[in-house]
């Protein structure tokens, strides 16, 4: 690792007096993850390098169990977590208020109750034979496991599943909340299932009623035009009023539509132990909601930067990876080594991923971060950083860090506790 700053040093990290994220690329004054913490912790380390601030993260479990009012618990879903020691330590901080995960695969809902963890719901749907076999003998061994649906293949394959393994698997319908309009020409929300009306709901029930080795056992239905659409433009931009407006109609009309749905299942018989929503960027507006159990949280414990452009988040940056410092091109410029980490979705800058600490770093527009190198522009008045420094960044999303880093380093209170592996470290690839 090499020397500290020469001459008058950038901030370590930003702060804030109000003791809460307040802004996009703020955090407390008392958060541990500042820079000169996170250089020590790196010393003979080699870089890049992912880390995970515990102390944020159990803030960040507190704050968001605190939208949730009981008996509504909390979901973790995997997907933003990819990694096993923190499900662990997410769930023991939680306690009776988190009830289960939310698995983004069969293949991984199995490995996970391998390695003892129970109430399992796989959230996307397959009909991939193997897979469900082996999760249907989990079920026949007292796991608690389901998997969604919405439509009738799902269901036969999931009662072919248990039938082999003479155990009968849950089924979680998945009713699809996007906001439709214009007698259905209008489309704002993700394509994810063709239930679109409680009826549509009702008549699946009732065709699984006739398959043995399946059984409904719940409904979900995610606002992920809600959850996944933030206040800002990116980067602490202006507030989209047109986004809050929007809002403040979908929310409602899922709310509406999830809650019929329901009514109409129990109507037809079903016996609805999960009734699931919400997403971290929605948790505010669904969690009170009576229709639901249960609300789902994921990318809200680590915090990754896109969850910074929420205004209604008081959620602190927990994720980190960080560069070493490579070369100096030019006055007012670093480069870094590696740092392409983009997230998935539609290409835009907010898929980037953030420099964080020390404060006042940018990008360079037309390089941006770069497989190999990422340069970086220095605050105007800034002395250089020293050749072998690190520089923290934050990713745009959770769990896809876990999928370009075999291992966290886990820092509580400034200093490292544990070096524990993500998925990818286990060996686990599940797409």
């Amino acid at each position: 690792m090499g020397p500290a700053y020469v001459g008058a040093p950038l901030a370590e990290s930003p702060g804030s007096a109000a003791g809460a994220l307040t802004a996009p690329g703020r955090v407390a004054d008392d958060a541990p993850m500042r820079w000169t913490d996170a250089r020590a912790a790196l010393e003979g380390r080699r870089l890049p390098a992912a880390l995970v601030d515990l102390d944020a993260l159990a803030r960040n479990v507190d704050r968001l169990l605190a939208r949730v009012p009981s008996p509504t618990t909390l979901r973790v879903a995997t997907k933003s977590v990819r990694h096993v020691g923190l499900l662990r330590r997410i769930l023991e901080r939680g306690g009776a208020r988190c009830r289960g995960l939310m698995c983004f695969s069969v293949e991984e809902a199995v490995r996970l109750a391998d390695a003892g963890f129970d109430d399992l719901l796989v959230a996307y749907p397959t009909v991939q034979r193997a897979g469900l076999e082996a999760l249907a003998r989990r079920a026949a061994r007292g796991k608690r496991v389901c998997v969604v649906a919405d439509c009738g293949a799902h269901l036969e394959a999931l009662g072919a599943a248990g039938r082999a393994a003479g155990a009968t698997l849950g089924a979680v319908l998945e009713i699809d909340l996007s906001y439709r309009a214009v007698g259905g020409r209008l489309h704002l929300g993700v394509r994810r299932s063709p239930l679109r009306t409680a009826a549509d709901c009702a008549a699946l029930a009732r065709r699984a009623a006739a398959i043995e080795g399946v059984s409904i056992v719940g409904l979900m239905g995610y606002e992920a035009h809600v959850a996944g659409l933030t206040d800002r433009a990116p980067a602490g931009g202006r507030p989209l009023a047109a986004r809050r407006a929007f809002k403040r109609v979908a929310t409602p009309a899922a709310a509406r539509l999830r809650a019929e749905a329901a009514e109409a299942l129990s109507a037809a018989g079903v016996d609805l132990r999960v009734v699931n929503g919400g997403g971290t960027g929605s948790l505010h507006l669904t969690a009170a909601q009576p229709a639901l159990t249960e609300v789902t949280a994921g990318s809200g414990f680590l915090c990754p930067h896109l969850f910074s452009d929420y205004v209604d988040l008081d959620l602190e940056p927990a994720a980190f990876f960080a560069l070493e410092v490579c070369r100096v091109s030019d006055p007012g410029y670093v480069t870094c080594a590696g740092g392409g980490y983009v997230a998935s979705g539609p290409a835009a800058e907010d898929r980037q991923p953030r420099p964080w600490s020390p404060v006042g770093l940018s990008l360079v527009p037309t390089e941006g971060a770069g497989e190999v190198q990422t340069p970086l522009r220095l605050p105007p008045g800034a002395r250089p950083l020293a050749i072998g420094d690190p520089v923290l960044f934050r990713h745009a999303k959770a769990g896809e860090l876990a999928e370009r880093f075999a291992r966290y380093l886990l820092v509580e209170a400034g200093r490292v506790v544990a070096d524990e592996p993500t998925y990818r470290g286990e060996g686990w690839c599940f797409f």
